[in-house]
């Protein structure tokens, strides 16, 4: 037996001190029911059952106890998909997370946009607390009550008539793709051939799996699994003339766009592509699809970006921060477009789950307060114009852009050096684009004082620009 894989056996079956330390931690008999009271460090509810708020991390892991063992382990038992940073994070709270080793890091990443009310906020995690010990799983055989809940709630803060739940952000796009066919074959039933064909723009991120990955414009993503979904066809985004004379009746079925691509480098649509986007697909008899997985719920400052264009869709797809760290995705849709589909058309074993629902209820609750998304664009506005003022001066600063607490920062070298001293000093954001920007969503609940802290160490680290290009 190996060292990783022996380390491995005992962190999971000889460990109970960190079964005791993990953050919560709870012993819970079968028959209690625990409520968690809002708020408050050193939480203790029920019987035998413990919520602790993470002060420091745990220290023994079971893996050699340093970010080396797990990392070791990890090389042994997972498929090489992700080129991770070498950190190790075990706990979090507010927008700070720490490692095995107990550094201190401000997360200005939110686990790619997630986190939105950033790690072990109270409210959420009496949510989840509180129906994992109700009902956590049936399936959708059957109705449940926070399934609904959640969908009025969305459609009553929507230009939506209806939802579908999915368990993530690609596979609300993969509904939509299905979705779109079935409303051209519903509206035209006596064509023998309706629209199948689709509209994407150039830096557009819609996902790995085979249909979304077919409308991400992305080459080196699409290129190992040709030959995915055929029917494509790829825009300059937000050039209105490029998009002219391709969007068609009856053959384009749907048109996808992010009014704020995030992946794609923090690139912000204008009104009036988004207008003429509306208007085509009017035209054409094609449904408007809004890909809102990473720019939506609050994101911008909006509770939709679409708010900010007044420019409403057809079909609006939703996940990352949607649950606050759990698996969901939706899929938001006009009765029109509903009208179209059928029972046994789509369905999903997990998705929209009591427990998941329940999460993302408290996350919709706090989020779409107006005092709340104030609160986003103010700070959006402040941290964009610090960032401007301290890093603009820099010769490798091209752009600082960006709309609420989605920001991208766009060099002319590689971000990477720049990413990496940032996570050395204690900061952890993202690229994005063609890895030459840098990418911050925090948590929207960041302070004033925390975005001053993010900027200090991202001007220090600028250096490391330096001493990259001239190795």
């Amino acid at each position: 037996m190996t060292f990783a894989r022996a380390s491995l056996d005992r962190s999971i079956l000889q460990s109970p001190d960190l079964l005791r330390r993990r953050n919560p931690v709870w012993e819970r008999p079968p028959s209690s029911l625990v409520k968690l009271p809002r708020g408050g460090a050193g939480i203790a509810a029920g019987l035998n059952l413990e919520v602790k708020e993470p002060r420091a991390p745990p220290r023994n892991v079971g893996f050699g106890d340093n970010s080396k063992g797990v990392m070791a382990a990890e090389g042994e038992v997972l498929v090489g998909t992700y080129a991770r940073a070498p950190v190790v994070l075990v706990s979090g709270r507010g927008c700070k997370l720490y490692d095995v080793e107990g550094r201190e890091y401000l997360d200005l990443s939110s686990g790619i946009a997630v986190n939105a009310l950033g790690h072990g906020d109270p409210d959420w995690v009496n949510a989840v607390v509180e129906q994992a010990n109700t009902l956590t799983h049936v399936s959708n055989v059957y109705y449940s009550v926070p399934q609904v809940e959640l969908a009025k709630h969305l459609v009553a803060s929507s230009f939506a008539d209806r939802v579908f739940f999915t368990n993530s952000g690609t596979e609300a796009n993969e509904a939509a793709i299905k979705f779109a066919r079935k409303f051209q074959r519903h509206t035209h039933p006596d064509e023998k051939e309706p629209a199948t064909e689709f509209i994407s723009f150039t830096n557009s991120f819609h996902g790995r799996t085979m249909g979304a990955l077919a409308l991400t414009s992305k080459e080196n993503y699409r290129t190992p699994f040709q030959p995915v979904m055929p029917g494509v066809t790829f825009v300059e985004y937000g050039n209105i003339e490029a998009t002219k004379e391709k969007i068609k009746r009856g053959k384009t079925a749907a048109v996808f766009v992010e009014p704020i691509q995030g992946e794609g480098g923090i690139y912000s649509a204008t009104r009036e592509f988004l207008q003429y986007l509306r208007s085509a697909c009017d035209d054409a008899g094609a449904l408007l699809v809004f890909d809102e997985i990473q720019c939506g719920l609050g994101r911008s400052g909006y509770l939709w970006a679409y708010e900010a264009y007044g420019v409403y869709p057809d079909i609006m797809t939703l996940a990352k921060p949607l649950a606050g760290g759990l698996p969901i995705g939706a899929v938001l849709v006009t009765e029109e477009v509903a009208s179209a589909m059928k029972y046994g058309d789509h369905g999903s074993t997990f998705a929209g789950s009591p427990l998941v629902c329940k999460a993302a209820q408290a996350v919709l609750d706090k989020i779409s307060k107006p005092d709340f998304l104030a609160s986003v664009r103010k700070n959006g506005e402040y941290f964009k114009q610090k960032l401007e003022q301290k890093l603009g001066g820099n010769s490798h600063v091209k752009e600082v852009r960006g709309l609420g607490l989605i920001i991208g920062i766009e060099l002319d070298v590689s971000a990477s050096p720049l990413v990496d001293a940032c996570r050395n000093s204690g900061l952890l954001v993202l690229t994005a684009g063609k890895g030459n920007v840098v990418r911050l969503v925090p948590p929207l609940i960041i302070t004033v004082e925390e975005l001053d802290e993010a900027v200090e160490i991202l001007f220090n680290a600028l250096p490391a620009l330096d001493e990259n290009s001239s190795n």
